[in-house]
């Protein structure tokens, strides 16, 4: 018998994780949100994956757009993944971005984002992974914003 989705979140929540504004751009629109589900899947062929919730518009939106980028946060940006934790309309205002390869919005002051197209979408219970092969990237200064037993670091 599996565990209680409580108790589950409680003992994942001791695994301290990056913290990742997930971007797409699908038709003329763009969408974020904070993601840290998310992890190097494979080298050879190079492979990310992000788990997003199925009743996330995100997840319809990755689905049209058919790419996403990974945008990893700085220490200092604990702001931004706030502003796109929350449900709703994210507000892109007041960010410096650029685009690589696909499109995706790229967060200019991140630590590093990889730019990636949709190759495979596997089923998770409620999620959906979104396997994206990176064609784009970038690595710069900074220290990571980290997410620890439900709080930044």
């Amino acid at each position: 018998m599996a565990i209680d989705s409580m108790l589950q979140r409680q003992v994942m929540g001791r695994f301290a994780t990056g913290v990742t504004l997930l971007t797409t751009r699908f038709d003329e629109g763009v969408l974020g949100m904070t993601a840290n589900a998310v992890m190097s899947l494979s080298l050879e062929p190079p492979l990310v994956v992000v788990s997003v919730d199925k009743k996330n518009s995100m997840h319809e939106c990755v689905m049209r757009g058919k790419c996403f980028a990974l945008n990893m946060l700085r220490a200092d940006q604990e702001e931004i993944s706030r502003r796109f934790a929350i449900s709703g309309p994210k507000d892109f205002s007041g960010l410096r971005l650029t685009a690589a390869e696909t499109g995706a919005p790229i967060l200019v002051d991140a630590i590093a984002y990889v730019d990636c197209k949709l190759v495979e979408i596997l089923p998770g219970g409620d999620h959906d992974m979104f396997v994206g092969e990176p064609i784009a990237g970038e690595v710069r200064e900074g220290e990571p914003l980290i997410f620890f037993g439900g709080e930044y670091r």
